[in-house]
């Protein structure tokens, strides 16, 4: 009988979800009512997580992940600053953590910082260039050069993530811009009818493709 007691008793601590997987699941849960339009459920799922992170780093007991999710959802919360506080802390327990350079990188980009902001891009893909959020740092780096008028370097940088992740219909119309301002018409409307293929109705996509016909 006390056998029996014991093996129950013993069954809890193997099946405990730990912090960072609960902050992980309202994470994802979040992202999904974000992408549903529902931004105040959203944002109650990643408060849920942020108190999940914070706690279990309170406790001495945070892993990578702990501060890894926690910068993820300030992101989404646009706290940008918050996101460098505690991505600087995470890297200086885990040095390897690259997630935490493509989530600084993304904070420092919406701060207007773009010099940092490249700078963390780049430590990433050089370091983790098959790494879940590679196609992401790329489509920022490319947004960089555009802003910066460098627009071969923006034209290479959206390709490289368009053949990571060739579905996402921004990063197509971004492609057809930056060609568009380095007077490659041709190219820009290629890049803008890829736009259209993945979005018949993306707004001003067939207006770009009209106007590029008539400089060519």
């Amino acid at each position: 009988m006390w056998y029996v007691i014991l093996v129950i008793l013993s069954i809890p601590a193997y099946a405990q979800i730990s912090g960072s997987e609960n902050a992980m699941q309202n994470y994802r849960n979040g992202r999904a009512e974000e992408s549903a339009g529902n931004m105040a459920m959203a944002n109650r799922y990643y408060g849920e997580a942020i108190r999940l992170c914070t706690e279990e780093i309170d406790r001495n007991a945070a892993t990578s992940d702990s501060y890894t999710i926690l910068a993820w959802s300030l992101q989404r919360q646009k706290k940008y600053r918050e996101v460098i506080v505690w991505a600087e802390q995470g890297l200086k327990l885990f040095v390897y953590e690259y997630r935490l350079f493509e989530i600084m990188g993304e904070a420092y980009f919406y701060l207007d910082d773009y010099r940092q902001s490249l700078r963390y891009m780049q430590h990433y893909v050089n370091n983790s260039l098959q790494g879940e959020s590679a196609a992401t740092a790329y489509f920022f780096m490319g947004d960089i050069f555009r802003l910066q008028r460098q627009y071969l370097k923006a034209d290479i940088a959206y390709l490289t993530a368009l053949q990571l992740r060739p579905g996402v219909t921004l990063w197509w119309y971004r492609l057809g811009v930056a060609r568009e301002a380095n007077a490659r018409y041709s190219d820009a409307i290629a890049a803008y009818e890829q736009v259209l293929k993945f979005d018949p109705n993306y707004p001003g996509a067939q207006e770009a493709i009209n106007r590029c016909r008539r400089r060519l």
